[in-house]
């Protein structure tokens, strides 16, 4: 577990100057900038940034880069569609995924979503993850929220979590929490056990939410693709609203929906992280096919 939790504080440095280079990426991407346009633009020398991006997403700059551009989105979503087929008939999520792991699905009651947490209680902590730092919430049940701190700052974060659960007793601990922290953003590794995760929202939206849980890492789809998955092929929409309402994120990876055209954008915790998110699981599956 030391390891474990070494490695993502590691990680978790490491970010900031990984969604500087790939902001200037995406806003120089018609020009295909260099290795070393790229470390002038985040003040590091190339070969410093090329050890921080292989210690971060364990690849290449140049190939962590190409996971970026709008041609490897296009490219996975075609590759991902017999791959989604398969996890979506057999109600599981694909072989591949990233954490090995398996999620069990908690709605709250009817009597609780009312009461807006009467008498619950949820235990919260802020801790280092390899895409910033972030908000890991348990209730009773299990994790009921994974957020990242933005610019808004973490009370932002922590309120909007409290939201529809203000009768709640909230309790800051991070000794409760520390231990989903270090396994939700684990690398080729196992979980010591399955997660629980009790979600709050609409009939609709629980179903987009346990829809997402069969997207395995490394693929994407689209928000009317994942319509049509979940027989409503008219709300596209709709599932993207619920996307967006998700409050337990990278656990239940609303960040592997995106656009038709495979655009990366439309994301709580801002586009930058959701583009590091995908470059990172594809870099991590292509290792994985590779060894």
């Amino acid at each position: 577990m030391m390891n474990t939790q070494t490695n993502a504080a590691t990680r978790h440095k490491d970010y900031a100057r990984i969604a500087e280079a790939i902001e200037f990426v995406v806003n120089q991407r018609e020009d295909q900038p260099e290795l070393a346009d790229v470390a002038d633009a985040v003040n590091l020398s190339p070969h410093h940034l090329q050890r921080l991006f292989t210690r971060w997403a364990g690849v290449s700059p140049k190939k962590f880069l190409k996971f970026l551009t709008l041609a490897d989105a296009k490219a996975r979503l075609d590759a991902s569609a017999s791959v989604l087929d398969a996890a979506f008939d057999a109600g599981l999520s694909g072989p591949g995924r990233l954490h090995d792991l398996f999620v069990t699905w908690d709605a709250v009651t009817p009597g609780e979503y009312k009461s807006r947490g009467d008498g619950m209680i949820f235990r919260y902590g802020f801790h280092p993850s390899p895409f910033g730092e972030c908000l890991i919430v348990l209730g009773d049940r299990g994790i009921t929220g994974v957020a990242f701190v933005t610019d808004a700052g973490a009370e932002s974060i922590l309120s909007h979590q409290q939201r529809g659960w203000e009768r709640a007793n909230w309790r800051a601990d991070q000794t409760a929490t520390k231990p989903f922290a270090a396994q939700v953003f684990l690398v080729n590794g196992t979980a010591d056990q399955p997660f629980s995760v009790m979600m709050r929202g609409t009939p609709f939206q629980t179903k987009v939410w346990e829809a997402l849980l069969k997207i395995p890492s490394g693929a994407v789809t689209t928000y009317g693709q994942l319509a049509a998955r979940i027989d409503a092929p008219r709300a596209a929409r709709a599932v993207g609203t619920a996307c967006g309402a998700n409050r337990v994120g990278f656990l239940i990876p609303c960040h592997r929906v995106i656009r038709d055209s495979g655009a990366i954008t439309g994301y709580r915790w801002g586009p930058e992280r959701k583009r590091a998110m995908l470059a990172w699981e594809a870099a991590q599956e292509a290792t994985q096919a590779a060894a």
